[in-house]
């Protein structure tokens, strides 16, 4: 026979009484305590978390003691670490090295780059590559340095050796409003670029007379008429082959590359 709804309701409620459930509030969860392993591993992270950042900081044992400087040829390492300016006694850590190479590139035209490195534990590194010059321009009894990038980076009293002279004799030339002093400038630094070193070496001048008429005056007296700096490669191989076959000539012409001349012995 099928229980009434009364009994039902008394079963549930038997059940009910028979299982009693804890309260609980929406949105809250049951909260661990942390074990004692727990603590220890977060202590003892702490503690080297601060050992850290007293030796790197705090401590002697890190400390900028030595500067040193390697690369130079023109500059001395003294200059370098005088513009240089790093804190003997900082903490290595703390040591600006973006700051460093900043100032002495702003101060030392000469540094086309440096790399300034910690050493530890109390060091720091200027690794320095100075530009070279590969034109020189005589300007009231001194020179102006030239580098492979058309910089000029330095002034001197005495031309190194070796290194050419550009002779900017323009004043004349129809083609100075469209191909002013730097453009010509770039245009002779490509010229020195181009050349075989053999025949770099015995380069005394470069002269540019317009944008299209650079001439290289040569040790012996003897000239090479390049033109315009259009089609280096070109030319400093046909110049290299003229110059095999004609090597008692004083003249050389490879303005036109494909109709090279020489003459004159």
């Amino acid at each position: 026979m099928a229980a009434g709804p009364a009994t039902q309701q008394k079963s549930g409620a038997s059940r009910s009484e028979g299982s009693p459930q804890r309260p609980s509030r929406p949105g809250t969860r049951n909260l661990r305590v942390p074990g004692p392993r727990a603590l220890l591993i977060a202590l003892a992270a702490f503690v080297l978390v601060a050992g850290g950042v007293w030796a790197l900081y705090g401590s002697g044992w890190f400390r900028v003691e030595q500067v040193t400087t390697s690369g130079t040829r023109v500059l001395t390492p003294a200059e370098v670490e005088r513009v240089a300016a790093v804190p003997v006694g900082a903490p290595l850590v703390s040591v600006d090295t973006d700051a460093i190479e900043a100032r002495l590139r702003e101060r030392l035209p000469r540094i086309a780059d440096v790399d300034v490195v910690r050493s530890w534990p109390h060091g720091i590194r200027l690794k320095v590559t100075e530009r070279r010059p590969v034109l020189l321009i005589e300007k009231g009894g001194k020179f102006d340095e030239v580098d492979s990038g058309a910089v000029r980076f330095a002034t001197v009293p005495t031309p190194p050796a070796g290194v050419p002279r550009l002779v900017l004799d323009v004043a004349a030339s129809p083609s100075l409003r469209r191909f002013d002093g730097e453009r010509l400038l770039r245009a002779a630094v490509g010229v020195t670029g181009e050349l075989p070193e053999k025949i770099a070496q015995d380069v005394r001048v470069v002269r540019i007379m317009s944008f299209d008429s650079i001439t290289l005056e040569l040790d012996e007296g003897r000239t090479v008429f390049w033109g315009s700096g259009e089609d280096g490669p070109v030319k400093a191989r046909v110049l290299t082959a003229l110059m095999k076959a004609t090597p008692k000539a004083g003249h050389f012409d490879v303005s036109a590359p494909t109709a090279p001349a020489s003459s004159g012995s």
